[in-house]
């Protein structure tokens, strides 16, 4: 499990430093949230040099990308990151502010359950935000198992690019399934299930006429 990634649990020390940063992306009246959310979670990786976040529903209008830091930093610092951040590249959204709780979580207005999900399928959840039941504990570890925590060699370069306001230099491309530009096909959800030990089963309607 990634550092600050515990299911449930927020990783926030003594002195109030974190390994979380959480980019929150409420519904917004043009619905364009989860179009957003991509563009950000791919700045993240080919622009700032940063590993792929975690993407997760809210539970109540939205979503959220969670990034793992391998060494505590100062909630001052994150906050810094956080509003460079959005000035970059989303000035006309508000503020980010951290969802109340880290997913898996029950929601205590909608009573629906927040949740990592797969990329891919993040447009899917663009009008329902969250789940009715609690998700398996096995699926969400597996959805967490293959990302990685920024250094802090790549944080503190992440921040010092923002802090300049210059346009990064691109990195490398990553690798396609990384990135969250694309809704998920059938086979990659069919192929996602299985790999949590999951066999979907598809039911249809039939209509007479």
């Amino acid at each position: 499990m990634l550092p600050g990634l515990a299911a449930g649990r927020l990783d926030v020390d003594m002195d109030g430093a974190t390994r979380l940063v959480s980019i929150a992306f409420p519904r917004t009246a043009d619905g364009e949230h989860w179009q957003r959310l991509c563009a950000v979670a791919n700045a993240l990786q080919n622009e700032l040099g940063l590993p792929a976040p975690a993407v997760s529903t809210s539970g109540l209008d939205g979503f959220a990308l969670w990034l793992s830091l391998e060494s505590p930093a100062a909630q001052e610092q994150v906050q810094q990151f956080l509003s460079l951040l959005r000035q970059a590249y989303f000035p006309d959204m508000q503020e980010c502010t951290a969802p109340a709780a880290l997913p898996p979580c029950l929601h205590p207005e909608t009573g629906k359950w927040s949740a990592f999900i797969h990329p891919g399928m993040g447009a899917s959840f663009a009008e329902e935000s969250g789940l009715e039941m609690a998700p398996p504990a096995s699926g969400q570890v597996a959805l967490l198992a293959g990302l990685e925590s920024a250094s802090v060699a790549q944080f503190a370069a992440a921040l010092a690019l923002l802090e300049r306001g210059q346009a990064p230099a691109r990195a490398a491309p990553a690798p396609p399934a990384r990135l969250l530009l694309r809704d998920a096909t059938l086979e990659d959800i069919v192929r996602h299930l299985h790999a949590m030990n999951i066999e979907p089963t598809f039911r249809h309607l039939h209509v007479k006429r």
